[in-house]
């Protein structure tokens, strides 16, 4: 077993959102509870939502007979059959001691410290294990992908693409594999920039064994996360599930180096379909680990990129401080213009939808008075279904 041997004092981020200010507080019962519903082996996690959803808690899913289990859309009676059988509670008893010794955090879909990127992505994990000193739900958020068998030409557009972007404080993502994932880690950490490792394990080894040194070091400022228990094997089948997890926490995903097939084309595809910006490092024609990226951009699935000003650019992100002038214009905006800037009071961007529920104005108005503010370059939208406050 390839154990982390750093084990800093485990930090739970704030969330900057006025609905998600306080930290998410559960008690031992309601943690293992959490910990048993995930680890029922026919359960995924939409079937886990529905049952949340329709019982009221994870408590009154334990709780209910057959038949109230069989009324909830997506359970059978095998499924209902396997809850009342409560066979997974041993498994779940050896899960939460193994949490509340290792420091690791538990994230459950309801949670105020979940990743709010996959809360939009409907096969999103319940569940979640995480180990480390990161913010999952910060402004920037980038995967890195690519191929395991990466050229020299990964490396030095890497170096140069996360270099570029270590003033905007980007959370870079990967999944610790061979190849272009540890050159982004490690990037990251070269230009003090928060990494975050997304494993298709446990969190009680580290795969590949030799990525060990790396991973503890993201643990000093970032971390890892897996929707895996411990003490599980490391299958094949796992980097489908991890690579889901890639795409949908990220703002964007670029691909430096792949060939036609492989995980990072099914990662890219995957962030593609959650409507995540998807960027691509263009290669030769004759290289077979470019051919991936050429075709991604030449189907114009994804937007080609050369170096980190192409990706500020196309993801609205620069170094520029806010424009104070701008701000003095308030003065000649409407009463509906000046509501919609007060949401922005304490935060920089914010998502579309959340901006239009909290508004609670009429839809219509609301669009007519984002459109008027964008037009008098007070906002701006962006990748992710997001608006910026310039």
């Amino acid at each position: 077993m390839n154990e982390l041997t750093i084990n800093p004092p485990f930090y739970k981020p704030k969330i900057k959102h006025s609905q998600m200010s306080e930290k998410s507080i559960i008690n031992s019962t309601e943690l293992f509870n959490r910990i048993a519903l995930s680890l029922i082996p026919s359960i995924g996690a939409v079937s886990i939502k529905n049952l949340v959803g329709y019982c009221g808690s994870v408590g009154e899913i334990f709780k209910a007979n057959k038949s109230r289990l069989m009324d909830v859309p997506g359970i059978g009676p095998k499924m209902a059959k396997e809850i009342i059988a409560k066979n997974y509670i041993s498994k779940a008893e050896k899960e939460f001691k193994f949490v509340e010794k290792n420091g690791i955090e538990v994230l459950f879909f309801l949670d105020k410290t979940y990743p709010i990127r996959l809360t939009e992505c409907k096969d999103g994990p319940a569940l979640l294990y995480s180990k480390g000193n990161f913010i999952a739900n910060q402004n920037k958020v980038l995967a890195v992908i690519g191929t395991r068998k990466a050229t020299s030409y990964s490396r030095d557009i890497i170096s140069s693409i996360i270099e570029e972007l270590a003033s905007l404080d980007v959370l870079i993502v990967s999944g610790l594999a061979y190849g272009v994932d540890i050159l982004a880690h490690r990037s990251a950490i070269e230009n003090n920039l928060a990494t975050l490792g997304i494993c298709g394990h446990g969190l009680d080894k580290i795969y590949p064994a030799v990525h060990r040194k790396t991973a503890n070091r993201m643990l000093e400022n970032g971390g890892l996360l897996t929707e895996f228990a411990s003490e599980g094997r490391t299958d094949k089948e796992n980097f489908p599930r991890r690579n889901r997890i890639i795409a949908g926490i990220s703002d964007a995903t670029l691909v430096v180096e792949t060939g036609l097939s492989g995980g990072s084309m099914i990662t890219a595809y995957q962030a593609h379909s959650y409507q995540r910006t998807l960027m691509a490092v263009p290669g030769r024609a004759i290289d077979k680990f470019s051919s991936g990226c050429n075709l991604l951009i030449k189907t114009e699935v994804a937007h080609m990129v050369e170096n980190g000003m192409d990706v500020k650019k196309v993801l609205g992100w620069d170094d520029e401080k806010p424009n104070t002038i701008q701000r003095k214009l308030f003065l000649d905006l409407s009463a509906d213009e000046m509501h919609i800037m007060d949401l922005f009071e304490e935060n920089q961007e914010l998502n579309i939808d959340e901006l239009k529920h909290k508004s609670e104005l009429n839809f219509s108005i609301t669009a007519m008075a984002l459109l008027s503010l964008e037009l008098k370059g007070i906002l701006k939208p962006i990748p992710g279904n997001k608006i910026r406050l310039l």
